[in-house]
């Protein structure tokens, strides 16, 4: 039943989450808007850590695993944030969507899971064709959105690598100990970044909007999003995880249609359709019973 949960609460999350994106860097630079997040997000998992009275530990294994999780919560988000400024965003779902692709070659290469087949290769076609035609509706938009779909499967690939490496490690630390470990890398980095890109410095004025897409990344999507899925991480396999895009598209194109007016035309529905279709498929190979 727990995991149930986590995996439901990661589901709505994630399928408010780009949306709570876009518009956290609105009046703001991408920079700041993902280092005021991580910010934020950093002091909620302190008091999370202090009210569970769980240790930070610092050995081999657990650095290495922090390190892991830093990859996600830096380099992956980051880049997120850049390509999100160009594309819709329901299209970060949908691109995120083809992360149990990438999670399972990588699976099946460093952690010797058996998610590679017949079924699994048809379901891999199909997503490329389904990104194609996305890749066609972005031509539709302009140049600005190629770029950032480029962007957002750079940094769907580097939160694949992120997943399996923590398989990897194998650390049997708990979820909230990883997101706050992995914090420990990624906070610096950002304020590094901010300074460098923005000369660290604060807007002069922030609308309600962003105010509160950045306080709903910090204090719930940070804290919270990373942490149940760090914890379905530990119980369940890489690719049976990455499987929650199956779902957050939908929600996060209609989200997006209906809330922030953006186009939802035939060729986005058909892109989305095969990449989904995709995805069941995957999922349905992935669950099938093996022949004896």
């Amino acid at each position: 039943m727990r995991i149930f949960l986590a995996y439901l609460g990661v589901i709505l999350i994630w399928s408010t989450t780009p949306l709570a994106i876009k518009w956290s860097s609105v009046d703001v630079s991408y920079v700041f808007g993902v280092t005021a997040r991580m910010s934020i997000g950093a002091v909620c998992l302190i008091v999370l850590m202090l009210l569970a009275r769980q240790p930070l530990r610092l050995n081999r294994k657990a650095l290495q695993t922090y390190l892991a999780v830093a990859l996600q919560l830096y380099l992956s988000m980051l880049i997120t944030y850049w390509g999100a400024q160009y594309i819709p965003s329901g299209w970060v779902s949908v691109i995120f969507g083809l992360s149990p692709f990438m999670t399972a070659f990588l699976a099946a290469a460093f952690l010797k899971e058996r998610s590679l087949g017949i079924g699994k290769l048809l379901s891999y076609i199909l997503g490329v064709i389904g990104l194609l035609v996305m890749f066609n509706s972005a031509l539709e938009i302009n140049q600005l959105a190629i770029q950032g779909m480029l962007a957002m499967l750079l940094a769907t690939f580097l939160y694949s690598v992120s997943s399996v490496w923590v398989k990897q490690i194998h650390a049997e630390l708990p979820a909230l100990t990883q997101i706050s470990g992995g914090m420990l890398f990624a906070l610096p980095a950002y304020l590094i970044t901010w300074y460098w890109l923005d000369n660290a410095t604060f807007p002069d004025t922030l609308s309600q909007q962003t105010q509160l897409a950045i306080l709903y990344l910090g204090m719930i999507a940070t804290p919270i999003g990373f942490a149940l899925f760090y914890y379905l991480l530990i119980y369940l396999p890489a690719t049976s995880v990455a499987l929650i895009t199956l779902v957050t598209p939908v929600f996060s194109l209609v989200l997006g249609y209906f809330v922030n007016h953006e186009p939802l035309t035939l060729k986005i529905a058909l892109g989305t359709g095969l990449i989904l279709l995709a995805l069941a498929i995957h999922a349905f190979t992935e669950r099938r019973p093996k022949q004896l």
